[in-house]
Order: C-alpha cells, then structure tokens, then sequence
C-alpha cells in the first residue's frame, strides 16, 4: 500500500514522502496513528505544504545530529574492569556501557544501537565509530585494570608544571642513592 508519511518514520521515511509499505502496517499502525495518510490523488495534492515542512524540519535535524556529532568526536573514556593474566575481561564492554559513559562525560544521550555492535572484551585502546546520519565520530576508549585506572586520571590531569618538577625532584635522590653505592665500597677497604 502507498502511503504518504505525515511524521518520520525510522527506517521508512521522512513526513512527506510517498512510500510503499505493507497493508497490514498501514491499516494497523500508521494510519490510526496519524503518522501517515494514504496516498490518494487528492491526499497527493494537498502534501506540498507537509514536503517543504520535512524539508526545515529534515534541514534542522541534520543541523543538531552534526552539532552533537563535533561535540561527541574524539571524547576518551576510560574504563576499569576486572581481567585475567592474558588481559581478556571478566565480562565486557557493550554498547550500552559506552553509552552510559557518554552521557555522564558530554550530557548527550544517543541511541546505544548507533555505537558499534562490537563488544570489547580486552584491555587496551580501542576506536568506536558512533553511527549518526552522514558523519560518524570516533570515541576513544581506553579499557584498563581496576587498580590502574586512578594512576591514569591522576597522571592525565595533573598540571604540567607538577610533570616537570617530579623529574627535577627524581634527579637528586638518584644522587643521593649513587653516592651512597660509592661510600659503601670505601668503608669495606
């Protein structure tokens, strides 16, 4: 059946356009849903109006999937996990955990189907591209041990000078630690 889309429709179309869909799903859902009209010559005439709106509301959606898009590209998370001697994880990192993370870290809330359906079940880094219309950012994520995860947040956002001075601090007790292997030797003779 041939039915004029009145509202977006995932995975059949945009308000405005003429699809074909079957009769049970026409009869049964869009229409008493007053998401679609059937496509009659009369319904036909009258959908001008409805197509330059989808074409605004289309426009100002791609608008907001991009803008979230650039503020979720190139995000790192970092996960601690439990895992073996061979790095292999107790369980794993899914779609929904990715998700989750993303939200506390961007306030964005996307749909988990639209990040990779791969589930990570490793330590290491890994590149997770988020489906989103035409562009697809990349979420860093980083999976690392328990024990491992606060050394790492601690090292990431300690300020630059704090880096510089601690090797500057290293460098005399290494001093001190040779000078004392040569006076030991002394003392023996």
């Amino acid at each position: 059946m041939r039915v004029i889309l009145t509202e977006d429709v995932y995975k059949h179309g945009v308000a405005g356009e003429v699809v074909s869909v079957s009769d049970g799903f026409a009869r049964n859902w869009l229409i008493p849903k007053r998401m679609a009209i059937p496509a009659s010559k009369a319904n036909l005439d009258q959908v001008t109006d409805l197509r330059a709106k989808a074409q605004q509301n289309r426009s100002a959606y791609n608008d907001k999937v991009n803008a979230a898009a650039r503020q979720i590209n190139g995000v790192e998370l970092v996960f601690g996990v439990k895992a073996g001697n061979n790095n292999k994880l107790y369980g794993s990192i899914t779609s929904q955990m990715i998700k989750d993370e993303i939200l506390k870290k961007t306030g964005l809330d996307i749909n988990r189907r639209r990040i990779s359906d791969r589930t990570i079940r490793e330590l290491g880094r890994y590149d997770v591209p988020v489906r989103m219309g035409d562009v697809s950012p990349v979420v860093h994520v980083l999976v690392m041990r328990e024990d491992e995860v606060n050394a790492y947040l601690n090292a990431k956002n300690a300020p630059a000078e704090t880096a510089e001075a601690a090797p500057a601090e290293a460098a005399p007790a290494e001093n001190q630690a040779e000078n004392a292997a040569e006076a030991a030797p002394a003392q023996t003779e």
